[in-house]
């Protein structure tokens, strides 16, 4: 296993996918896409698209090149994970519309998993409490952003919530979009807001309070994603 990981913007990288990587020893290469080009992909079995303040509607030539390699990787029958703004750089490659959203998301907020959700089997991982093994239907998770997406055709949605009613969505097997962030670290979710029109100590208060569940169901889908789908 080989798993390309492409960064749209530096201060958002692969945080605990990066750490899942090291730990069970899976190689991979991160591309900073603000200065670097993206290798030869035939080399890599796994595509993982990170986050970003830009739109998909920009004209970035990086971020087409991205919508090609979603296909490719795709066509090849081979993984792709993409989060936030990487989620919706694979709805926009799968045919479907990438828009601005009701108002901005940000913080910790529950997503709710469709019928199919509860049914696929990496979405339980992520939804699994560690110490009781029951499947949670919703999810307090971590969000920042602005834009959605619409359902691409044959794709299978699997959560949404009351703001953003497409969360996430499975294309075939082993593709999977996520709008939210699955990779923060703490440090990563305080960097990020420590300039947002955010109640800081609500912020910190929520984070200490869900961060370590979260981490967790992060890592089981992290393990299902790698290896086993």
């Amino acid at each position: 296993m080989s798993v390309l990981i492409l960064k749209n913007i530096a201060t958002e990288g692969p945080g605990t996918i990066e750490d899942y990587l090291v730990q069970n020893g899976i190689s991979y290469k991160t591309v900073e896409l603000e200065k670097e080009d993206i290798p030869d992909p035939k080399g890599f079995e796994a595509l993982v698209m990170m986050g970003g303040p830009m739109s998909v509607n920009d004209d970035i030539s990086y971020i087409r090149r991205e919508d090609e390699l979603v296909r490719e990787f795709i066509s090849r029958d081979k993984r792709v994970f993409g989060v936030c703004l990487g989620a919706q750089i694979m709805a926009k490659a799968l045919g479907s519309r990438v828009y601005v959203g009701p108002q901005k998301e940000i913080g910790w907020y529950d997503i709710e998993l469709t019928e199919d959700g509860m049914n696929d089997p990496l979405m339980k991982r992520l939804a699994v409490y560690p110490k009781t093994g029951d499947i949670s239907k919703k999810i307090e998770v971590f969000h920042w952003h602005g834009e959605t997406f619409d359902i691409p055709q044959g794709a299978i949605r699997l959560a949404g919530s009351a703001l953003y009613p497409n969360q996430a969505f499975r294309y075939g097997q082993k593709a999977y979009a996520f709008q939210f962030h699955i990779e923060v670290r703490k440090e990563m979710i305080y960097g990020w807001l420590k300039n947002e029109p955010v109640d800081l100590e609500k912020l910190r208060t929520e984070t200490e309070a869900n961060y370590g569940h979260y981490s967790l169901g992060a890592l089981n889908f992290y393990k299902a994603f790698f290896n086993e789908n």
